[in-house]
């Protein structure tokens, strides 16, 4: 049963209301120049819990470049409703309400989530992540697997991502930017959708990308660190190199219209993920579950049984 849900950025006195859109930006808790010494050191992320039967392992759903927790919100609440499990969106560091950082590497996102599931008592979990996110939930996998009871990586694998140059021009579209201080809400975003359109031709993707803009003092500004992003974007698309395979329960969904898993992906899952299934979900693009909530809910509920 779907009792309660909290939303807050640890440490756990923050607890409170699920945060809106236009929110104010996180200070960056970092002044590195962004060299990485040692183990990274985790932030305390911002994420909303759905409270359910604490006897199953929890749902920890974690989402792509430029997203937020929010991306989840009717999915983690259907399946809070549906199978009575906990259920955990998360902002990564650098989006949402999460902390800036300089070091945007997987290594520092999955120690993240090293630092918060043990906190929260949500480990082991069923981890689901969608592809940046998906990155993060197999790295965690590959080196915790202690971590994570089963994984489901959405539309993205264990390689290189490649033909995804128009993040960059997402990143320098949302730089240029330019709004007038103290205009109404609506009437920013209209100006920021138009300005975004030049670059951006696909109108649900500005909407997707107009989510992070936020209102702080009157003046707006993106809430993700477009520099950090923007410098390290490489490193985003990439995989780290890794050896020792996660042999619990996989599953890579796929979109059917999606080109981010080709078939030369399929040997590298199936040598760090010998136990996985791969399935394609028709007529979706690389969001599945925005595309076909209903087929992803499906073949997500079939999984974890």
């Amino acid at each position: 049963m779907l009792c309660w849900a909290r939303a807050c950025r640890l440490p756990r006195g923050a607890l409170g209301p699920s945060t809106p859109s236009f929110s104010r930006v996180p200070v960056a808790l970092s002044s590195s120049n962004g060299q990485r010494e040692g183990k990274p050191r985790p932030l305390p992320l911002s994420y909303r819990l759905l409270d359910g039967e604490t006897t199953l392992p929890a749902i920890v759903l974690l989402h792509g470049l430029f997203g937020s927790k929010t991306n989840f919100n009717s999915i983690a609440k259907a399946l809070a409703q549906q199978t009575g499990r906990r259920v955990l969106t998360v902002d990564a560091r650098n989006h949402g309400d999460s902390p800036h950082s300089p070091d945007v590497s997987y290594e520092a996102m999955c120690q993240d989530l090293q630092s918060l599931l043990p906190q929260l008592d949500l480990a082991p979990c069923a981890l689901i992540g969608h592809s940046m996110g998906g990155k993060t939930a197999m790295l965690l996998a590959l080196q915790r697997p202690e971590l994570v009871e089963r994984l489901i990586a959405v539309d993205i694998s264990p390689v290189k991502t490649t033909g995804t140059s128009k993040f960059a021009t997402y990143v320098a579209a949302m730089k240029s930017i330019d709004i007038p201080d103290k205009m109404p809400r609506s009437q920013a975003r209209k100006l920021a959708d138009k300005q975004l359109s030049h670059a951006v031709q696909d109108m649900a993707v500005r909407q997707f990308l107009l989510t992070n803009l936020v209102e702080v003092d009157g003046h707006f500004q993106w809430r993700m660190n477009l520099d950090a992003l923007a410098e390290h974007l490489d490193e985003i698309m990439n995989f780290p190199p890794q050896q020792e395979p996660y042999s619990g329960p996989s599953l890579f969904l796929l979109g059917g219209s999606s080109h981010y898993v080709c078939p030369s992906h399929h040997p590298e899952i199936r040598r760090l993920f010998p136990g996985a299934r791969i399935q394609t979900v028709p007529n979706a693009n690389h969001w599945v579950h925005a595309d076909r909530p209903q087929d992803f809910m499906a073949a997500v509920q079939s999984f974890l049984v």
